[in-house]
């Protein structure tokens, strides 16, 4: 565990404290009264109040929305179920940057809805909700529909036989299963909207800030680092606290009763009222997931090709870039694959330590696992980049890695750093059930055979983990390639990233700079898809997680 722990210190830890240190502490000492000052601020009451309420609100319609797709992939079995299930988590691996150009093509000036009736919808909070949606649809269908599918519907059909009707034999026995699901959904939920950056820039404009945006805005435009600290602070507790919650609720799903093969409990839809709700959700998932991403691709190919051409041309729009927007496509690809190597060696080597019995670290009097505790700190630990600002992480690996031994702020190697951060929770996440799911008389049984510790890995646990390393490879490849909040500071301008180079491309006018934001986008939106496509011919979760 020595390594995952000092990659996260040097990386993560030392970053954002030394961020928030310089915004609290003066030469004459901490000024830990600016808490109090910033927060007493109306502006920033504002930002708090609109991050919490809009998370809330994001949370809510997305729990409405997708709660009956989640039914629908649990217990109906239809001809293209598995595409569907596809389809849906495509918008999850997308980069919030492309999420904000699709609906901005559907609800923006001159977009789908301008041309049709006149309405747009871009700087209100009716964008950020919908994108939101859009966004985290596939966390509530895979959390809660994987669950779903496992329930035992036998236990719903005997309160039915007892007398109760079906409102009341779903409330009574399948809702209170699914509590801990819907919760861990929700608050997954509640935090990426909590945290959103990319979207909200995009669609809020001027009137809406979140934290995150606001903590760009105070650092990159403001230079007021006392403000930025006390908002990183402020989120990181919120973030915090979330994850605490999250992590008591998986531990109550995890100990979930009456699970039976997930395979045994799909059947065809039966009934008008079975038909017209699998008719409604393919519709939903059409008009809201397909839709704006078909837009999307329809307006990058307004000027026939011209868009995609002019990508090779750094002069094209004004002059936006030092190089030819088309050279971020191959730098994007570096660095995600770099950074998914780097989440892969990082997350595994956490997964595996996290694995440890507790015996190993049970004192020889029987008393508590101190050091069992300290793991399962440090795998709450993990999922914090997930929610701290990566807009502070990239701020602060400028002022940090600029000093020998780790001077590395001109060096590449920055970026695919940064997008590792966020890459290494889902590889944890991803391949921790499986290790935990390998017999441990397995690896007894090899080292009595003479097996050294490595070649019982390699030949016990590797065997069966393999697919879920792939998977957890695609995952950190797909957030990778997307990460936007931290690569906006230590991307140089000579190697842009794709999401970089559409966020530029969107900051300025002109049709021309809009269409090729839409063309890099679509591009952008076509790997994930491809990345996540190759995820689900080796999926081997079948409890449905992401």
């Amino acid at each position: 565990m020595v390594l995952p722990v000092a990659f996260f210190g040097v990386f993560f830890a030392y970053p954002v404290t030394a961020i928030v240190g310089r915004g609290l502490r003066t030469d004459d000492g901490w000024r830990l009264g600016r808490l109090g000052d910033v927060l007493g601020r109306p502006d920033v009451l504002d930002v708090l109040w609109f991050t919490t309420w809009q998370a809330l609100a994001s949370t809510a319609l997305t729990l409405l929305v997708a709660l009956p797709g989640a039914y629908v992939l649990a217990r109906f079995d239809f001809p293209g179920k598995g595409l569907l299930r596809a389809v849906v988590t495509v918008p999850f691996v997308l980069p919030t940057v492309v999420v904000g150009t699709a609906f901005l093509a559907v609800l923006g000036r001159d977009g789908l809805l301008d041309e049709l009736w006149g309405v747009r919808l871009d700087t209100t909070v009716w964008a950020i909700l919908l994108a939101h949606v859009f966004f985290n649809y596939a966390v509530v269908v895979r959390t809660v529909g994987g669950l779903w599918a496992q329930l035992d519907p036998r236990q719903e059909e005997a309160a039915r036989v007892l007398g109760a009707s079906r409102f009341a034999a779903w409330r009574r026995v399948t809702l209170p299963a699914l509590a801990p699901a819907v919760a861990a959904a929700a608050l997954m939920v509640f935090l990426f909207t909590y945290t959103s950056f990319g979207i909200v820039q995009i669609l809020g404009g001027p009137a809406y800030r979140t934290l995150e945006a606001e903590i760009y805005r105070q650092t990159a435009q403001l230079l007021d680092l006392p403000t930025a600290a006390v908002l990183t602070l402020v989120q990181f507790a919120a973030v915090g606290a979330i994850l605490a919650v999250h992590a008591r609720t998986v531990r109550r799903r995890e100990s979930a009763l009456g699970l039976v093969d997930a395979g045994g409990t799909a059947r065809r839809p039966r009934g008008a009222g079975q038909w017209a709700l699998l008719a409604a959700v393919l519709l939903t998932v059409v008009l809201l997931l397909l839709l704006p991403l078909a837009v999307l691709v329809e307006r990058s190919f307004d000027g026939g090709l011209g868009y995609y051409r002019a990508l090779g041309d750094a002069g094209a729009g004004g002059g936006t870039f030092l190089v030819p927007p088309v050279e971020a496509i191959g730098n994007s690809l570096e660095y995600a694959l770099v950074a998914t190597a780097v989440a892969l060696l990082i997350g595994g080597l956490a997964a595996a330590a996290l694995t440890l019995p507790d015996s190993r670290y049970r004192s020889t009097n029987g008393a508590a696992p101190t050091a069992g505790r300290l793991v399962r700190g440090f795998d709450a630990l993990l999922m914090l980049p997930l929610g701290v600002s990566a807009v502070t992480v990239g701020f602060g690996f400028l002022i940090t890695l600029d000093e020998p031994p780790l001077d590395l702020r001109s060096s590449w190697i920055l970026v695919p750093l940064a997008q590792a951060l966020v890459g290494v929770p889902f590889v944890v996440r991803t391949v921790l059930p499986v290790l935990r799911a390998v017999d441990a008389r397995l690896r007894e049984a090899a080292a009595v055979l003479g097996a050294s510790p490595w070649r019982a890995w390699r030949e016990v646990d590797l065997p069966m983990v393999g697919r879920a390393l792939l998977v957890a490879a695609g995952f950190a490849f797909a957030v990778s390639l997307g990460e936007f909040g931290a690569t906006v500071f230590i991307a140089r301008p000579d190697d842009p990233t794709l999401p970089v180079a559409v966020a530029r491309l969107l900051g300025r006018p002109g049709e021309l700079n809009y269409g090729q934001a839409m063309a890099l986008s679509t591009i952008l939106m076509v790997v994930c898809a491809v990345a996540l496509l190759l995820l689900e011919r080796v999926r081997v979760d079948r409890s449905g997680e992401l």
